[in-house]
């Protein structure tokens, strides 16, 4: 189900586009643009989130990764 959304434009923007009435779907151009801002910003707010949580986490002394890998390996 879609819902209708209505905005304004200047009048002399909404005159330049009629002249490509028939070549373009102002409509499917509006929603694509829409979807894809929406997308973004979604992205967006979710790596803030993730540098959040990142933030929150302890550091781990220096050379503790290493140690891990060089243990997991030799335990195969």
């Amino acid at each position: 189900m879609s819902v209708t959304v209505s905005f304004r434009i200047p009048r002399e923007l909404k005159e330049r586009m009629d002249v490509f009435k028939g070549e373009v779907n102002w409509s499917d151009e509006v929603r694509k643009f829409v979807e894809a801002k929406v997308a973004e910003l979604e992205k967006k707010r979710l790596l803030e989130k993730i540098d959040k949580i990142l933030e929150d986490l302890p550091e781990l002394p220096q050379g503790t990764v290493v140690k891990l890998l060089r243990e997991d390996r030799d335990s195969h």
